[in-house]
């Protein structure tokens, strides 16, 4: 079938109709960048072509070269029976307006923590310039710490993994956004060596419980799994950031950390810590911002209750 359509195909119309029959009877799972067969077909499309990805109608009659064609209908195949994520295909991930190198060192961009930073943090940081350190915890691309170099342009940002394959992805997009001489990359298992105060610290750590990890969908499982799983309960690493965290913050500092679907079993696992969810796109439940303040105080409650 593929190599049929690799003869026979000429225009981006043909390809867009082939995939998105393929995907459909594929039964794909979205969820890196796209939710459906037809946005995920058009991207993968345009951007092998180099072509705007917002405009596809004015090059649906396009005729494409043979080696074209093919190279296409190559990455068709690939995610269609691979079920490999469009991302890793095109080593190419998008949040918001910021553009990403992704490979399977890495887990595809998706963070709500993107859509907080900068104007959102103001009742707790008034003006960006009083982010002298900024820490980005589990940076995995290096995503969210380009992001943090973007609001808080006089911040001096160290960005940690535990992943040494992870952190030379983090390099090239680093190198990319010309970010060198502010963005320092740091290889440790979360907290582990670092001392000096930090005015706001970002962390999107592991945090798919052992249930829930044995249960993804065949995209995911094409990320490592280093990044994704986190204890039976997916609270692991969230709790040693929890612990660590009051060392690690200036008196006004500020911990925003993403949790994904473990609000309740956060809450009940600390229950003195006044969590402040913050509101993204897709709901209030994923992301939850504490000062130090807070984490003084609620972890000596949570501890004498013990």
């Amino acid at each position: 079938m593929y190599a049929q359509a690799a003869s026979s195909f000429t225009t981006v119309r043909d390809l867009l109709r082939f995939a998105v029959s393929r995907f459909n009877q594929a039964g794909l799972t979205y969820g890196h960048g796209t939710d459906n067969a037809h946005d995920e077909a058009a991207y993968l499309i345009l951007t092998m072509l180099k072509l705007p990805i917002d405009r596809l109608e004015p090059y649906l009659d396009a005729r494409l070269l043979p080696t074209e064609v093919k190279d296409i209908i190559d990455l068709i195949e690939r995610r269609a029976e691979e079920k490999v994520p469009v991302a890793y295909l095109t080593h190419e991930a998008w949040q918001g307006e910021f553009s990403f190198y992704v490979d399977e060192r890495v887990l595809v961009p998706r963070s709500f923590i993107y859509e907080l930073l900068g104007e959102p943090l103001q009742p707790w940081i008034e003006h960006p310039e009083l982010v002298h350190r900024a820490l980005d915890l589990c940076t995995g691309s290096g995503c969210l710490a380009i992001q943090l170099a973007h609001h808080y342009p006089d911040a001096e940002i160290d960005a940690v993994d535990i992943s040494l394959d992870a952190l030379e992805v983090a390099a090239i997009n680093v190198q990319n956004y010309g970010l060198e001489e502010q963005i320092q990359l740091i290889h440790s298992d979360l907290c582990e060596g670092l001392e000096e105060p930090y005015d706001l610290i970002i962390a999107n750590p592991p945090y798919v419980d052992a249930e829930s990890v044995d249960a993804l969908p065949q995209e995911y499982l094409h990320e490592p799994e280093i990044a994704l799983g986190s204890g039976e309960d997916g609270l692991d690493a969230t709790r040693e950031i929890l612990r660590r965290a009051p060392d690690l913050l200036t008196e006004q500092g500020v911990l925003l950390v993403e949790i994904g679907h473990n609000r309740e079993m956060l809450e009940e696992c600390f229950p003195n810590l006044p969590f402040m969810w913050m509101e993204t796109a897709s709901g209030d439940g994923f992301v939850f911002l504490l000062t130090r303040e807070d984490l003084v105080n609620g972890l000596a409650l949570d501890e004498a209750a013990e």
